[in-house]
């Protein structure tokens, strides 16, 4: 694209077509499943036990009460993409309602904490193939490495291409984890959920505060907004299936973990297998790491798909060397960018292995920096949708909400503005060269004057 193209402040908003390229685009399930993938995460396998431990069967309060506050969340991302539908996702609605300044380090925020989120969302599954067939730290590590570079090759190829793969894994998850709640409800006993709430009703926030983070991933999606076939009608739709399936199946595997194991439930390091146990037998455990390989891969794709997207358009508004620019038009594959992230994703699992980090650092900070993200997203929709109206109400509720969970961050939310505050170096340093540039070349009018 020419520069002209690039300052331009309606080129964020563009989802232009390029010559040449096909009309069609993602579909309502397809984009349904990116989402539901984005948001449900690993967090399914791990944090009924957490929230368990915490609050006991009071627990069930927090998730239900989490799967109502994230439907405002939701809403708003998706009234926002649906009236502006472009690969910048929420540094769009920036650029939109702040300026490119804030658009830039909304963008750097999100773009740069994938590769740093992805080591521990793919060792947690590399972790489970370790525990079932062996290797150790070696085996964590390579299937680590190899699902980085699976999620890669599956982006490399199209969003749409990727979609197609996960509505087959979403398929298969939901099947599984549906599998594993209603083949263990029959072993369900009633003196399980007494007493209700044994470590006082408190407990239920403190609880709420640990899965918060199972409803992350709204953001992630935001950027394949453009790769919709119909926008406006699609991603509506597409929001509230995601919505639907990830209340319903976190839900089940919350209540089914309870009423099921009862007492246990908030010591068991793995609830899922042991539901599948359960009611399958210990054949069935093995699946546990099928649905924890398929988690990760879900929300990986969904998170490299994005970011890439977001990279080439943040190149195509100079937020980005413009080399990251290909690929920003709807149709286009954004394999520059896509390639950084992978790199930087293996780095990332280099480094970290190397030093033998703690990973809880890296989804800490992962978890400040979307955050951040949240925070300016949802206050660019309070500006932007329609005044008091539904959609307008749900952003002001969000805003409230992710103010109110930057506030737990605490210090974790400095790396987030660390990257912000580079990306603003990062601006200040590209206007000084091209106003140099513009400067040392002379006018076509200047040129013609002087010449002889």
């Amino acid at each position: 694209m020419t520069t002209t193209a690039c300052s331009s402040p309606l080129a964020a908003d563009s989802s232009t077509i390029p010559q040449g390229a096909a009309v069609t685009g993602m579909s309502v399930l397809q984009g349904a499943a990116l989402t539901t993938g984005a948001v449900l995460g690993t967090g399914v396998i791990s944090l009924p036990a957490m929230a368990a431990g915490i609050a006991g069967p009071a627990s069930l309060v927090a998730w239900l009460a989490l799967v109502l506050l994230s439907v405002p969340l939701a809403a708003t991302f998706a009234a926002l993409g649906s009236r502006f539908p472009d690969a910048g996702g929420v540094s769009t609605y920036a650029r939109r309602a702040f300026g490119p300044r804030v658009a830039a380090m909304v963008g750097w925020c999100f773009y740069f904490a994938i590769p740093v989120g992805a080591t521990p969302a793919a060792a947690f599954a590399g972790g489970y193939v370790a525990d079932t067939f062996g290797g150790g730290r070696t085996t964590q590590v390579s299937t680590a490495g190899a699902l980085m570079l699976l999620v890669g090759a599956m982006n490399a190829f199209g969003v749409r291409v990727s979609g197609r793969v996960q509505l087959g894994f979403a398929g298969v998850l939901a099947a599984l984890l549906t599998v594993a709640t209603l083949a263990a409800l029959p072993h369900a006993r009633f003196d399980n959920l007494t007493p209700f709430a044994p470590h006082g009703w408190m407990a239920v926030g403190s609880a709420a505060a640990v899965l918060v983070w199972a409803f992350a991933g709204w953001e992630a999606v935001t950027s394949l907004t453009s790769e919709y076939r119909r926008p406006r009608h699609d991603i509506p739709r597409a929001t509230t299936i995601a919505v639907v399936v990830i209340g319903a199946l976190y839900l089940g595997v919350a209540a089914a973990s309870i009423a099921v194991l009862g007492p246990a439930a908030g010591s068991s390091n793995a609830p899922l297998a042991d539901l599948l146990v359960i009611g399958l037998g210990e054949p069935a455990r093995p699946a546990t790491t099928l649905v924890a390989v398929l988690l990760t891969v879900g929300a990986m794709n969904a998170y490299f798909a994005g970011a890439a997207k977001l990279g080439a358009a943040l190149g195509r508004d100079q937020a980005l060397p413009t080399w990251f620019a290909q690929g920003s038009l709807r149709g286009e594959v954004p394999r520059r960018s896509l390639c950084v992230v992978v790199i930087l994703s293996l780095a990332g699992l280099a480094l970290i292995t190397a030093l033998g980090s703690d990973l809880e650092v890296s989804v800490l900070l992962t978890t400040g920096s979307f955050t951040l993200v949240y925070v300016i997203g949802t206050a660019a929709a309070v500006r932007l949708l329609p005044r008091r109206s539904w959609s307008w109400w749900g952003a002001v509720l969000s805003l409230a909400s992710v103010l109110a969970l930057l506030r737990m961050i605490g210090l974790h939310a400095l790396w987030g503005l660390g990257v912000a505050g580079a990306a603003l170096a990062y601006g200040f340093v590209a206007a000084r060269r091209r106003r140099a540039d513009s400067l040392a070349s002379p006018s076509p009018i200047e040129s013609a004057t002087t010449a002889p």
